[in-house]
């Protein structure tokens, strides 16, 4: 009784603690992100740049706009799959695909059909050299839409001013039929 009293006893003083810290007042310089127009407009282009790439189906273009090309690029397997992987034949795997931008811009390069993402309620934060950029988007091909969520990437400033995706991540919806 005595130890599950102690239990009590610890989880309550652990849960008012936490709960104290997250309704503390932050810091005047939380929330402060250095950002300048001229960054945002450069994070602009590379958006833009990116719908054109696809749209035109220029893997070149679409090249100049990521780090490298060994980027992560993907939009991580569920749960359930990534079990099913590793209790089928790879314990180790994690939900990831290796070569996503290589992929990525092979099919957009070979597409026969028309294809084009559609950005949605963008959102840029910024803070210095690194930025990250969150959408939600709609990837269509032949007119239908194909699939849909929300992405992220991830960017950093390198030299020259230019800014490059470090990143990408995306969640896969399926539009119902």
């Amino acid at each position: 009784m005595r130890c599950l009293t102690l239990a009590l006893l610890a989880t309550s003083i652990f849960l008012s603690s936490a709960t104290a810290s997250a309704t503390d007042t932050a810091p005047a310089y939380i929330g402060k992100h250095i950002s300048t127009p001229q960054d945002t407009r450069a994070i602009n282009k590379v958006i833009e740049d990116f719908q054109i790439a696809i749209k035109t189906k220029d893997r070149k273009l679409l090249s100049t706009l990521v780090l490298n090309s060994n980027i992560l690029f993907d939009s991580p397997m569920n749960p359930e799959d990534i079990a099913y992987v590793r209790n089928t034949h790879d314990t180790s795997f994690d939900g990831l695909r290796a070569g996503g931008y290589g992929e990525f811009a092979r099919v957009i390069g070979m597409s026969k059909e028309s294809i084009e993402e559609k950005f949605y309620n963008v959102k840029i934060t910024q803070d210095g050299n690194v930025a990250w950029v969150m959408f939600d988007y709609e990837f269509i091909r032949d007119g239908k839409t194909q699939n849909y969520g929300i992405e992220t990437w991830q960017m950093m400033k390198v030299v020259g001013d230019n800014w490059k995706i470090a990143s990408v991540m995306w969640t896969m919806n399926r539009p119902e039929k």
